[in-house]
């Protein structure tokens, strides 16, 4: 049975530079597609070549400050061969558009809506992209990080609150660095903290 890296080392070979280096940490093999637009063509060939006929997860993360925005993470994992490959792309704030995947995995479906809903990253060609979890309507994208830990009010009465409604005595913060856990440790602190 052929190895995660051996497997995305075929990847690359087949792709070349549209591909990084496999990058092995604490067992786990990431490669990274520069081309957002060729992520469908690159996850169809490992589906049906290289035996990865699971979507484990399809997350998002906002590097709000930094370009590109958002870096979009697909997790697969092959039955057959037991294998796990993550593949990781980026998309600007700009574009905010990938090929839909869900043509080659049907889970993908309802974990691109759910990107969209929450982060506003869209994904051409899908058939059905529309939110998941929020009201349709809703103007806003929760867990973008330039939206506000206390929330925001809604102007839809009767439809949801209609003041921010944040966790009891929240919002809690993390703080990054700090000389210990304790100084990290989430909990509520006031703008000049």
């Amino acid at each position: 049975m052929p190895t995660s890296l051996e497997l995305a080392g075929q990847l690359r070979e087949k792709f070349g530079d549209l591909i990084s280096e496999p990058l092995e940490f604490r067992g786990e093999v990431t490669l990274t597609i520069a081309n957002p637009e060729r992520i469908a063509e690159v996850c169809q060939h490992a589906k049906t070549v290289l035996g990865f006929d699971l979507l484990l997860d399809l997350s998002s993360v906002d590097n709000y400050g930094d370009d590109p925005r958002w870096t979009v993470v697909y997790e697969l994992s092959g039955i057959g061969h037991g294998q796990h490959l993550r593949l990781k792309t980026h998309v600007s704030e700009e574009s905010s558009t990938l090929p839909t995947v869900s043509q080659v995995w049907r889970t993908a479906d309802w974990h691109e809506r759910e990107a969209y809903d929450m982060m506003g990253i869209t994904f051409s060609g899908h058939p059905d992209l529309r939110r998941i979890l929020m009201w349709d309507g809703y103007p806003y994208f929760p867990l973008r990080k330039d939206f506000p830990l206390a929330g925001k009010p809604t102007l839809l009465p009767d439809t949801a609150f209609t003041q921010p409604a944040p966790l009891e005595g929240g919002p809690f913060v993390t703080l990054p660095g700090g000389k210990d856990s304790a100084a990290r440790e989430p909990r509520v602190r006031t703008p000049e903290e």
